[in-house]
């Protein structure tokens, strides 16, 4: 009879591809992990997985054995859900996360809505980087993540939400800052600060520039689009970033202005391929679209010292 841990380390390696990937998701060892899949092989009289350049690929024969282990996983899951629901007191728990852009102003904005309609409700919410949000959906860690970025895999369903456009940000007093619009060009003058182009939320960004043919070159990495705020500022440098991080009223010691170029950018909601979305995320997917059309519809362009 195979064993709910056998039935942990196969569905690992369903996800990772990889013996050590498996290990890193378990945090075991890569040797236990292949002992564990040779004893489940020998009990089930099945040879379950095939290496194929450096991966390990479920057999034929295997196909019916996943699809039973991840419907006994899942129950798993929902039944660990259940009894941590039933400890805080509620019936019912919603988990969301969002890259960091997004998490800022938006989602909490969106949280605070869910609240008010499901006052009961409880519910866990993440801040991710893009790289991050594969694994909090595969491993059903959440229900959802708001990302400014569409991701490629078969086990993840990225659902549009709006455009949104990059905009520049200076700091108050900044010879650039009495302007009504500004140009790539324009802002390429100055040091700049922005996240590399390595990193998905940076490759957006750098794109703008390269698609005028401007250099990206930074003279001060973050991570996060938040510490490009507070050193802009400080008036360390100037940035380009996506509206919906400067999606508030007030920023002090920052001007907000127009790019002439309007480049722009698709923000999603990735959701799980294999899992219909609850009632609650649904309602959340809906809140998050809104609450972005309202960002986009009431944008704040601190143009106020600008020269008539």
């Amino acid at each position: 009879m195979i064993t709910l841990r056998q039935i942990e380390v196969i569905r690992a390696i369903m996800i990772a591809g990889t013996v050590n990937g498996a290990a890193k998701l378990l945090n075991v060892s890569a040797p236990g992990v292949s002992r564990v899949i040779k004893h489940a092989e020998s009990m089930l009289g099945v040879h379950l997985f095939e290496r194929r350049g450096g991966r390990f690929v479920q057999t034929p024969e295997a196909k019916v054995i996943f699809d039973q282990i991840n419907r006994i996983h899942l129950d798993l899951d929902n039944l660990r859900g259940f009894v941590n629901s039933l400890k805080r007191g509620t019936s019912s728990v919603i988990s969301l996360a969002s890259v960091p852009s997004i998490g800022q102003f938006v989602m909490p904005r969106v949280i605070a809505r869910i609240r008010k309609r499901y006052p009961d409700l409880a519910i866990n919410i993440d801040v991710l980087k893009i790289e991050e949000a594969i694994d909090y959906l595969l491993l059903r860690r959440g229900e959802l993540v708001a990302i400014s970025y569409r991701i490629d895999h078969p086990g993840i369903r990225s659902i549009p939400l709006i455009e949104g456009e990059l905009i520049a940000i200076v700091p108050t007093g900044h010879p650039l800052a009495s302007r009504r619009e500004l140009s790539l060009a324009d802002i390429a003058r100055y040091p700049l600060i922005g996240t590399k182009s390595e990193d998905p939320y940076g490759r957006i960004i750098a794109d703008a520039f390269n698609d005028n043919q401007l250099p990206y070159d930074l003279s001060v990495r973050v991570r996060f689009a938040q510490t490009a705020l507070g050193l802009v500022a400080l008036n360390v440098g100037v940035a380009v970033i996506d509206e919906f991080s400067v999606a508030t009223p007030q920023l002090p010691g920052i001007v907000r202005l127009p790019l002439t170029e309007r480049p722009r950018f698709q923000a999603f909601v990735s959701v799980s391929a294999d899992i219909p979305e609850s009632m609650f995320t649904k309602e959340a997917i809906r809140l998050i679209r809104d609450e972005m059309e309202l960002a986009v519809k009431h944008r704040v362009w601190d143009v106020a010292a600008a020269a008539p």
